[in-house]
């Protein structure tokens, strides 16, 4: 017998074989390993041949990805000015992209979210103020700094009217304004500096237990809060918050070296895998809905997204397989750090906890994301029935086009599994008074096995505020 296929019929056989090679199921993080792993290695100089030639992360949807990885690659190899060039651009493309286009919403309707342009998660978009500041510090351009300081305002500004500032939401970063008081500081602008420490502390103060997305208040923030007020003459803030702190208010005298704050940034950033989701479309109360299995979840369909009412039929709709992204945590690698001068021994402090926000933040977004990326499933589905047409219809064509959509369909249906990956998982701080000219330090970090890592730092008391960072893998 000799078959016969229209050209419809074949152009559809054709793109059913070359399907898999259009969407491959490779997360974001595999398809980036061999960058990931030499950065993780300490092996800049491949890392840089790596991004150099990785398509995925030039691609322009990515750019946000490519410039923030460069920056931060950049920033491993002390090339601070070079690290802030990319980070600058990385800015000046968040502020041309802030919202999706029209085309970005029909890639991400038509194929999934993977494709759309990646525009940082919040806590990364925070990430930037901190590297470009460490930067210009480093680079002794302190005006620049305090430029960025500013810039964290506007953020923060940003970042509250986005969640109209619910407790319940990841509407401010407390580091990010720890941070701006350490520059203001470093900057001696104390009196920024104080209203600076003094609304990091409140957003502590304003949750149960003075925790704040994984972290506790720092006793060092504490610190800074009573040092600045005191500094300024604000005695009576000083007395109040040192009621709520428990500690004196009046602070204790400090080296004529003036003082280093180290940042330990530890770990390596959670990354994102994709997790599958079955749901059922039922028709409840007069309205549609789609239910998970274990009945925790009901999201209404959103006709907004496309989807034409008069064609939902429960009878022709089954099952849908969301797929959404998740955080997996990586080894922490090392847990416990501090730095010895002069005989005595300081232990770091958690400051940022970037493993609870980014799994945080995703939870709290599935409840908002969720039910239009399960309408987006449908609008697929029911473009793949009107194909179909009805199943007493023995056009071959549309069969064969019906089945090459819906395998289409099943193989385009994938998690945005991209993030910054090199992030730390944690950023710790310690300050160290410093007495004047040459002090040396040690630094020492030990992981759960017992192992220990040492580090020397030599630095010069100038009587200022000075900092360093480290990172480990």
């Amino acid at each position: 017998m000799v078959l016969t296929l229209s050209t419809a019929c074949r152009k559809a056989l054709v793109l059913c074989m070359l399907m898999p090679f259009f969407f491959s199921c490779a997360t974001y993080h595999g398809r980036i390993g061999n960058y990931y792993d030499a950065v993780m290695q300490g092996n800049y100089k491949k890392a840089e041949q790596e991004i150099n030639r990785n398509k995925l992360l030039k691609a322009k949807r990515n750019q946000f990805l490519y410039l923030v990885e460069k920056g931060r690659l950049a920033h491993l190899q002390q090339a601070y000015d070079s690290s802030n060039n990319y980070f600058n651009e990385a800015d000046r493309f968040l502020e041309s992209n802030r919202s999706a286009s029209v085309k970005d919403i029909a890639v991400g309707t038509l194929v999934n979210p993977m494709m759309q342009t990646y525009r940082g998660e919040d806590f990364e978009r925070f990430m930037i103020h901190y590297y470009k500041a460490l930067n210009y510090v480093y680079l002794g351009k302190y005006e620049d700094a305090v430029v960025e300081a500013r810039r964290i305002t506007l953020r923060s500004g940003e970042q509250k009217d986005k969640f109209n500032d619910k407790d319940n939401r990841y509407s401010k970063d407390a580091f990010s304004l720890m941070m701006q008081g350490m520059i203001y500081e470093a900057a001696r602008d104390v009196n920024n500096a104080f209203i600076s420490y003094r609304n990091a502390a409140d957003i502590f103060l304003q949750h149960k237990e003075q925790q704040y997305y994984g972290t506790t208040i720092p006793l060092q923030l504490k610190k800074d809060v009573l040092r600045t007020a005191w500094q300024n003459g604000f005695y009576d803030e000083a007395e109040r918050y040192a009621k709520i702190f428990g500690l004196p208010a009046k602070p204790d005298a400090t080296l004529n070296g003036g003082e280093l704050i180290v940042f330990w940034e530890n770990g390596k950033a959670p990354v994102k895998e994709e997790e599958n989701i079955t749901f059922t479309l039922v028709n409840k109360e007069g309205g549609f809905f789609f239910t998970d299995a274990a009945g925790g979840f009901s999201f209404p369909v959103i006709f907004d997204a496309g989807v034409d009412r008069d064609k939902v039929k429960l009878a022709d709709l089954q099952t849908f397989r969301l797929a959404y992204p998740r955080y997996a945590l990586q080894d922490l690698g090392y847990t416990s750090g501090s730095i010895t001068a002069d005989s005595t021994q300081r232990t770091f402090e958690k400051a940022e906890d970037i493993n609870v926000i980014a799994q945080s933040i995703l939870k709290e977004r599935f409840l908002k994301e969720a039910g239009l990326a399960l309408s987006r499933l449908l609008v697929k589905k029911l473009a793949e029935i009107a194909v179909k047409g009805n199943d007493d219809e023995k056009d071959d064509t549309r069969k064969v086009m019906a089945g090459a959509l819906q395998l289409y369909n099943l193989l385009s249906e994938k998690a945005d599994t991209r993030n910054w990956q090199t992030l730390p998982a944690q950023i710790q701080t310690c300050r160290i008074p410093l007495r004047k000219g040459d002090n040396q330090l040690t630094l020492v970090v030990n992981d759960t096995r017992g192992a220990r890592k040492e580090m020397k730092i030599n630095v010069t008391g100038n009587g200022g505020l000075q900092f360093y960072n480290v990172a480990t893998f």
